[in-house]
């Protein structure tokens, strides 16, 4: 393992954002060489962004998480993560957070997620329930959406249509950077909640890691939703205790697309933050953080 605080150009030739208390690594697992981002000291917990974001995603609930081990990586391909041809599903992504606990040398942790990496954590606490102690997942649907829930709002996923399609996804990421800037204005409940060089942290890094977003766009196309539409999880429980934090005002998955689950698991508590949308972890850090110490210190 290697370490650095300012650049690395085995995966991208940028500098990393200045984020007080974080430490970088690199570690190699399955192959690729993955970017660590670590806060604090005391218990771990392992967080997994969504798109189009990296690491620095967390670095405002970091502040506010004081007596616990922030592993925040980047997921192959994102942020100073090495990209790769392939591995971008969702059980490839698992596998890759699954190997670099092994590395890590950590039996057991906690879990959050948001977004895309939310859909990778609940594919985590499905296939190796006892590597988590539990699993707060930030606005995404679970793996048991109703079908009349899901059909009134495919609308929702429209932009999805610009970045799943191998060649065209890939350019538009890499050439339009005002169309990630565009998502991340839109799919908050105040634009005004972004700064402008996070704005742009984002947007450069979508365009430096274009073939990965992409690829996991498009490996959800091809993979998961057959999967969905077979109804690959109907039998599958969740066992790790779980909480679902929705956004009311979330354009991407609304309130509606988060109830039912509760009969697949056997502690899921689903819960909605008034006034903000899809981005729980910049709009309101300080739920995210509560959200945490309540469910990974005191227990529910």
């Amino acid at each position: 393992m290697t370490s650095s605080t300012t650049s690395v150009t085995a995966a991208v030739d940028r500098p990393l954002p200045n984020a007080e208390g974080a430490k970088h690594s690199w570690l190699e697992v399955r192959g690729v060489r993955l970017h660590i981002a670590e806060y604090g000291t005391g218990a771990p917990v392992l967080l997994l962004h969504g798109f189009p974001q990296h690491w620095f995603a967390w670095h405002r609930v970091a502040v506010l998480s004081a007596g616990r081990r922030l592993i925040c990586p980047d997921l192959r391909g994102f942020g100073w993560s090495e990209q790769t041809r392939r591995g971008y599903d969702i059980d490839g992504l698992s596998d890759d957070m699954l190997a670099l606990l092994d590395a890590l040398g950590l039996d057991r942790v906690d879990l959050v997620g948001h977004d895309w990496g939310a859909h990778v954590g609940f594919r985590l606490c499905l296939r190796a329930p006892e590597r988590f102690r539990g699993y707060l997942a930030l606005n995404v649907a679970h793996p048991w959406a109703r079908q009349r829930a899901i059909l009134p709002n495919l609308w929702r996923q429209w932009y999805t249509a610009f970045v799943e399609y191998p060649v065209i996804g890939r350019a538009v990421l890499r050439r339009w950077p005002g169309f990630c800037r565009f998502l991340l204005r839109h799919q908050v409940a105040g634009q005004s909640v972004w700064q402008a060089d996070e704005l742009a942290e984002f947007s450069a890094a979508a365009q430096a890691g274009a073939h990965a977003g992409q690829a996991m766009f498009w490996q959800y196309v091809v993979r998961e939703i057959p999967a969905l539409l077979r109804g690959r999880w109907r039998g599958e429980r969740l066992t790790v205790p779980t909480v679902l934090l929705g956004g009311e005002r979330d354009n991407v998955f609304p309130p509606s697309m988060l109830a039912g689950g509760e009969s697949h698991a056997d502690d899921l508590t689903v819960r909605i933050v008034p006034g903000v949308g899809h981005f729980l972890p910049r709009e309101s850090p300080h739920v995210v953080a509560g959200a945490m110490r309540e469910l990974f210190v005191t227990g529910r």
